[in-house]
């Protein structure tokens, strides 16, 4: 079965907002074992968005739009696939008395024009709308099949998990389950050389790596008759990943996203650890970032951005002579930010950065990109020396990511 996903919006070309309903959608219809070969954009152009369901309804079995079910004029999605698939709107008095409901409850008056919401291709099968006012709706005919959602990923996740998920997994028949292995330390060619026996292989369990910013990410993919059957081929390729690539392996996750964030502030949180912060470059980046895990206000006591050299002084303890010989951007500095910290703050982890972000700043002997962070512990200090390049975000990034990744390991080994 092959699917297609049309998102619909004049928003979305301008580049006002970024469509996730598409990368979320694909997700889903993977697990099933719907081949998607197209996403198609369009605008709310009544002679463009036919075209593009036509070509869409030529050359697959399942079309999903998104988007364009609203209450205005240019909101015409359902009228165009109706057209298409030569079939009357008809106007649906519960749909319209739910929207009217959902205006009550927010002790609003319900907009007449809203009565567009409540048409429909004849024959379709009605999907209501739990979160918002726009409805959605299926239509199958002649082999084909067109599922029309709402724009709004809160409400267009939930209308296809609830109501359109099961019924493509009955015609479907199996399913297609995947783990997504985390990887931190290690580069995407040591990866795909040291894991090369399952990324090679034509097995039944399927191996594929993906690089983002500074890490990578082994998707691991079997199918069964049900999501259970294909995991119980899935793990033990996983666990053995795991045990090769170590404490490298930050995080396996049933979904791709995920993040350093979440892992270092598990850890934290699981083993009662505290941690404290003080950030040069990376201005308070690492802790912003810590705070993104809920629950953290269990280890994260302080943090400080200690930009100026009397910053670093005052709340790190790092000595002025120091400083002196060796410049804020020394492994000297960052080692005595980290111990001096953990000696004021008492906590049992203490993270520093210090460097050089750019665009300028730099020197031969110190140039644009060095970075030293520094983890203090009850076993002592460790310094990274890092030698980054790109933009300024991206050398922060890249040292935010490093730091996170010193505190996850700090913690494990606690």
């Amino acid at each position: 079965m092959i699917a297609e996903i049309v998102a619909i919006g004049t928003e979305l070309l301008m580049g006002q907002i970024l469509d996730t309903d598409a990368q979320y959608l694909s997700r889903r219809l993977q697990s099933l074992g719907i081949s998607v070969y197209y996403h198609q954009a369009v605008g709310d152009n009544p002679e463009r968005m036919r075209d593009t369901l036509a070509l869409a309804l030529s050359r697959s079995d399942v079309v999903i739009t998104t988007g364009g079910l609203g209450p205005t004029q240019d909101d015409i999605s359902k009228e165009m696939a109706a057209q298409l698939l030569g079939l009357e709107m008809k106007f649906d008095e519960d749909s319209w008395q739910a929207i009217r409901s959902y205006f009550d409850r927010l002790g609003r008056s319900c907009p007449e024009n809203n009565k567009r919401q409540a048409m429909f291709a004849e024959g379709a099968v009605i999907l209501p709308n739990h979160c918002g006012t726009a409805p959605g709706c299926l239509i199958e005919k002649d082999g084909k099949m067109v599922v029309q959602l709402p724009g709004p990923p809160h409400e267009m996740a939930e209308m296809f998990d609830k109501q359109v998920y099961p019924r493509l997994a009955e015609m479907t028949g199996g399913c297609i389950a995947s783990r997504y292995i985390r990887i931190y330390g290690l580069g995407e060619s040591q990866v795909a050389q040291m894991c090369a026996k399952w990324i090679e292989s034509d097995g039944e369990v399927t191996v594929a790596p993906y690089c983002s910013l500074g890490e990578c990410q082994l998707r691991v993919t079997a199918r069964g008759g049900s999501e259970h059957e294909a995991l119980e081929k899935v793990y033990p390729v996983v666990r053995e990943i795991e045990a090769l690539l170590g404490e490298n392996v930050y995080a396996v996750l049933d979904t791709p996203s995920g993040s350093m964030e979440e892992a270092a502030g598990r850890e934290l949180t699981a083993k009662g650890l505290t941690v404290a912060t003080a950030e040069s470059c990376t201005g308070g980046l690492v802790a912003a970032r810590l705070v993104n895990y809920p629950g953290i206000s269990s280890a994260l006591g302080e943090a400080h951005v200690t930009y100026a050299n009397e910053a670093k002084i005052k709340y790190c303890g790092v000595k002025p002579e120091t400083l002196e010989a060796y410049g804020a951007v020394s492994e000297q500095t960052a080692r005595e930010m980290a111990q001096g910290l953990r000696e004021n703050s008492g906590a049992d982890i203490v993270l520093a950065t210090t460097g050089i972000a750019g665009p300028g700043g730099g020197t031969k002997e110190k140039p644009v990109g060095l970075v030293y962070v520094a983890c203090a512990d009850k076993n002592g200090v460790r310094v990274e020396k890092l030698q980054l390049s790109g933009s300024r975000e991206r050398i922060r990034n890249l040292s935010a990511l490093r730091a996170l990744d010193m505190i996850r390991r700090a913690a494990i080994n606690a």
